[in-house]
């Protein structure tokens, strides 16, 4: 499965964004979009905001073709915004196989690791915004801040 990990400011502005593969059942954490495709992804992300503005934790909040959009929402209104679409069409029947994240993106299994990578990552940023010489909106380019969001996605995705 591949992911595009987003995080937007209060003025709906790019902040930090990352792509990143499933290491998980073998995956090598290589993000797998389609070259004509992967243009598309801040677009995608970009138009499932409207549907944010309500609460804090939203579990698979917009679809567009075979790509979902999972958002956590901070106290201070940055959105996280996650972008991942299956290796492969998720499949209707119910496998043992089907119950993997990488085949299943509205699992309670994925949506569970999908939390625990948003907590983790939101722990994180509090840490980041903390800085003395962090302004509101500023996009964050701090590479320990990018090695632990791949820390976390490697860890839950």
């Amino acid at each position: 499965m591949s992911f595009y990990f987003a995080i937007i400011g209060t003025q709906d502005n790019p902040l930090f964004e990352y792509e990143f593969g499933s290491s998980k059942q073998g995956g090598d954490g290589v993000a797998r979009f389609a070259e004509q495709a992967r243009h598309m992804n801040q677009f995608i992300v970009h138009s499932s905001l409207d549907i944010v503005e309500e609460v804090q934790y939203l579990k698979c909040i917009d679809r567009f073709y075979n790509n979902y959009v999972s958002c956590f929402m901070t106290g201070g209104n940055v959105k996280f915004l996650l972008l991942h679409a299956p290796s492969q069409p998720a499949a209707t029947t119910t496998t043992r196989a089907s119950t993997s994240i990488a085949a299943n993106p509205t699992s309670p299994q994925t949506e569970e690791a999908i939390k625990q990578f948003f907590t983790e990552v939101y722990e994180n940023w509090v840490k980041t915004i903390m800085n003395p010489f962090y302004q509101v909106n500023m996009e964050v380019k701090s590479p320990v801040f990018k090695s632990r969001v791949a820390a976390a996605g490697k860890k839950y995705l």
